[in-house]
């Protein structure tokens, strides 16, 4: 029989099988975080539209094509239907957020993080889809170089945690409003001379972000752009500054970089120090982390003059890459415990002592499904479990068991009494010394 519904387009579903893939990248995600000092925060999946234009800039893709809107019936006659955009990122709502809950009041920097899931409306491929997720961290308060260097550390700490080897870290500065004017004109006047051949994209950009031609991903437009005037070449003296401060401070924490001036990311708002971190083993579609500072951002939507940095890393891409370099994921959790049952009396004590044990947080599973032993055991190998014990009458008789070692073979007596919950907690613990032993 045919499915009715299908997943939209460009989505994917997480089933159990995979789950404990993204519960690894989560975790060491919020815990690398954490040990830098970012705490979690959370902001709605949909935002006013105006705050995606002020931010993430209206000559981005993101803007122009990308932005799915949502709507809904006003509750008032006689008002207009409410409408906003589900985010496609996660910076801009965070600095709302920042800003409307007084964050910037406290003590600075102020080191937030997220997991959450973004939406764009482009053409899925593999690792890009319309509903993805992403890891970021934002960090409010500080100019400093360091900070820019320390928020660098942070992403190179969490992917060799994940035990990726094959990473290169690429940087560049974008310099401020003010170096980037004189730069924009140089740039103008090299792009004109070959607009013709610029993609209609780019020609639409050449007049308000000449840099955005650089970004494209058009084999013609990367072609002419390579020979085009490189933004280094025209930095202020601070953003000279800012950005050897930069490159002394990676020098400091020995983590090697390579400077690629075509870098200038998809987003507006970023200014001075942009970076990717780029693996060479998923194809075109390498860049696993990208971030950078967007120092005007904050006055930008509202709040004062506040510098601020941070990236953004995709994790169905990170989940790729760890699985093309052969790292390790959390395994499964397992089930502690099975208890087979026979009869009627057998399958109320099961449920009895399931009970107890998983109020003590074990995984326990009984029979529900009446079948008969055989099939119980059956359905035991297939849920991994470490142990099982089998109950009917003669357990019951005796008020004793026996606990079956799935991995040895191995069987233990155990009172099915008070302290059925405390000896088999003992008979688990030993069994993981037996397991890490074996495994040295």
């Amino acid at each position: 029989m045919a499915l009715i519904i299908k997943k939209p387009n460009g989505t994917r579903d997480v089933v159990p099988s995979q789950i404990n893939k993204w519960q690894t990248v989560e975790k060491l995600a919020a815990d690398t975080a954490q040990a830098f000092g970012f705490k979690e925060i959370r902001i709605p999946t949909f935002e006013e539209t105006g705050l995606f234009n002020r931010s993430v800039g209206d000559t981005t893709d993101v803007v122009q094509k990308e932005m799915y809107k949502v709507s809904a019936k006003s509750r008032d006659n006689g008002k207009d239907d409410e409408e906003y955009n589900l985010r496609p990122e996660g910076t801009a709502g965070t600095v709302r957020a920042v800003l409307e809950n007084g964050l910037l009041n406290e003590a600075l920097p102020q080191k937030l993080f997220y997991i959450l899931s973004c939406f764009r409306h482009e053409r899925p491929q593999a690792n890009r889809l319309r509903e993805f997720h992403q890891f970021g961290v934002e960090m409010f308060g500080s100019s400093s170089p360091a900070a820019d260097a320390d928020v660098i550390c942070l992403a190179k700490t969490l992917l060799g945690r994940a035990g990726l080897k094959n990473i290169k870290l690429y940087i560049n500065s974008i310099g401020c409003p003010g170096c980037r004017a004189k730069y924009y004109k140089v740039l103008r006047e090299f792009l004109s001379a070959r607009e013709n051949e610029l993609c209609d994209t780019c020609k639409s950009r050449l007049e308000k972000n000449p840099m955005r031609v650089l970004d494209c991903k058009s084999p013609i437009c990367g072609e002419i752009a390579k020979d085009a005037p490189k933004i280094v070449d025209y930095l202020c003296d601070d953003c000279k500054a800012h950005f050897e401060g930069l490159k002394a401070n990676l020098a400091a924490m020995d983590i090697k970089y390579e400077i690629n001036p075509k870098i200038v990311r998809g987003l507006d708002y970023y200014t001075r120090t942009v970076f990717e971190f780029v693996s060479e083993d998923i194809g075109s579609q390498g860049t696993v982390c990208g971030g950078g500072r967007y120092d005007g951002l904050v006055e930008q939507l509202g709040g004062a003059p506040t510098p601020a940095l941070g990236f953004a890393m995709g994790l169905e891409r990170f989940i790729s890459v760890m699985e093309a370099e052969g790292c390790d994921f959390i395994s499964p959790k397992r089930c502690d415990l099975y208890i087979a049952s026979m009869g009627e009396a057998a399958s109320r004590k099961a449920v009895e002592l399931a009970y107890k044990l998983r109020l003590e947080g074990y995984y326990v599973e009984y029979d529900v499904m009446n079948r008969g032993i055989k099939p119980q055991m059956k359905y035991s190998n297939k849920l991994n479990s470490i142990f099982t014990m089998v109950l009917g009458d003669n357990e019951l008789e005796t008020a004793a068991a026996k606990l079956k070692c799935m991995d040895s073979g191995e069987q233990l007596d155990i009172a099915l009494d008070d302290k059925f919950v405390d000896n088999f907690s003992n008979a688990l613990v030993a069994e993981m010394f037996k397991a890490e032993d074996m495994s040295l």
